[in-house]
């Protein structure tokens, strides 16, 4: 199974410059991703040269650049290189700083930071370890995350340990770049976070909209692109699964009334398209 390595993806939003950047991506046991459908179901769709000898499947790790002005907003921050740990964490990861260069970018750049919630491959570059201290990765940057979110990962139980690492978030409320956020509520005109439950019990999808245009950044509400089409298809990892199914029939239908352009944390790079739906049926179309 090769996993190639993308070049950017650049979309134009309204007056929002996007461009989706890979921090690698991960190896993940596919029976996990697709949760309670059976693997004659979900085989097919994946394709057996996507899946490996221990049926793990590779997710990309895809963050977006949302430039405008002079704001520089990051989402996402990938898995980064603090946790390599090859058995928990099989993949190729660790890359977004050097993808953020290949747009002419460096960590002091950024502006703004936004996470949908604050599993470890989604927020991994928030810090970094300097000189043996770990620090924020974006010096100059507020950083945008859920505050019931916030609370739940600084108090990890049994099940969400192994994905809460404090050392991802804690230094930015030292720093006093931590903002946190209750409910729906814009952070920058035009860029809003919107709850999305079911994931975790605080998820957010992050809404851009200007110039009568839409891009969802969807986090992790799916983690394959089919689960997108098919609502009832949701992944183990969520721990609220029939909030996942009605924070997807919301943000979905949303999606196809006003033509967004869905993004993805982990579907094949870059994890975009738009959804459309004939006879009840719908089928996420890949830009």
């Amino acid at each position: 199974m090769v996993h190639r390595v993308p070049t950017t993806a650049t979309y134009r939003v309204g007056d929002f410059d996007l461009a989706v950047i890979s921090d690698g991506h991960l190896k993940l046991d596919a029976g996990a991703v697709f949760g309670l459908i059976p693997r004659l179901l979900w085989e097919p769709i994946v394709g057996k040269d996507n899946i490996d000898a221990d049926y793990r499947i590779p997710l990309d790790l895809n963050c977006v650049v949302v430039r405008r002005g002079d704001d520089v907003l990051l989402i996402e921050t990938g898995m980064g290189t603090k946790h390599a740990d090859a058995r928990a964490f099989p993949g190729d990861f660790g890359h977004l700083l050097e993808r953020l260069a290949g747009l002419g970018l460096r960590p002091e750049d950024v502006t703004h930071v936004a996470n949908t919630h604050l599993h470890a491959d989604h927020c991994g570059w928030n810090t970094s370890l300097r000189e043996g201290e770990l620090v924020p990765t974006f010096p100059h940057a507020r950083y945008f995350i859920e505050k019931r979110e916030w609370d739940v990962a600084l108090h990890p139980n049994e099940r969400t340990r192994g994905t809460y690492f404090a050392d991802n978030f804690e230094p930015l409320a030292r720093t006093g770049q931590l903002e946190l956020v209750e409910g729906e509520r814009e952070i920058l005109p035009g860029v809003h976070f919107l709850p999305t439950p079911g994931h975790t019990a605080d998820h957010a999808a992050i809404i851009l909209s200007s110039g009568g245009e839409t891009a969802i950044y969807m986090g992790d509400m799916v983690h394959h692109a089919v689960q997108s089409e098919r609502l009832a298809w949701i992944s183990a990892f969520d721990v609220l699964p029939l909030m996942s199914l009605e924070s997807k029939r919301h943000l979905m239908a949303r999606a196809i009334r006003d033509n967004a352009l869905l993004i993805s944390a982990h579907n094949a790079y870059p994890g975009a398209g738009r959804l459309t739906e004939h006879e009840g049926r719908r089928t996420l179309v890949p830009e």
